[in-house]
């Protein structure tokens, strides 16, 4: 048996275990009225351990696997598509923005992607998984406040980053070698 067998092993569990606990908390969210965006921001950590240990393809199969799952088994589409399009893979892109300089630009790529995936994201939800509630809910609501909500919304992504860079740092720090353990 090839010693590579067991290493892999070991990447689909971990993999599984996340994975799992990702909808786990997805679906935790659906059943909690806020969750609708906070569950996805929660979910996306679990994604660092895969990919700190096992690189960036791994962690994308890991948000993959989570989003399809999202989007077949939660009833709040809303949630669904918020961590599939929006959150869900940002620990990922976080990571390959990190080389960009300068900051300036890195920040203003993040925010960009998070804009664009927001935006995108409702539009679809709003063509495809039209229901009269979401529907009646942006007709009451006016431009003004929709444009404040997402206002709100880029200062939760603003805490979001700031969170995941804390959580590697205390991955590294403090988690790792416990994980490592297992691996």
């Amino acid at each position: 048996m090839p010693a590579n067998t067991g290493r892999q092993s070991k990447r689909v569990a971990l993999c599984g275990v996340l994975c799992a606990l990702s909808v786990a908390i997805l679906m935790l969210g659906n059943a909690i009225g806020i969750g609708t965006y906070a569950a996805p921001m929660l979910a996306c950590f679990l994604l660092i351990p895969a990919g700190e240990e096992y690189g960036p393809k791994t962690a994308l199969l890991l948000y993959a696997g989570t989003a399809a799952l999202a989007v077949l088994l939660l009833p709040d589409k809303e949630l669904a598509l918020f961590y599939a399009l929006v959150l869900g893979y940002y620990p990922v892109l976080r990571t390959a923005l990190a080389r960009v300089r300068p900051a300036a630009l890195r920040w203003a790529l993040k925010f960009g992607c998070f804009n664009a995936a927001t935006l995108a994201m409702y539009a679809l939800l709003l063509t495809l998984f039209a229901s009269p509630a979401l529907l009646e809910e942006f007709a009451d609501t006016g431009p003004v406040l929709l444009a404040a909500l997402l206002g709100v919304g880029n200062m939760a992504f603003l805490f979001l980053d700031i969170a995941l860079g804390l959580f590697t740092r205390v991955y590294h720090a403090r988690l790792r070698r416990h994980i490592r353990r297992f691996l």
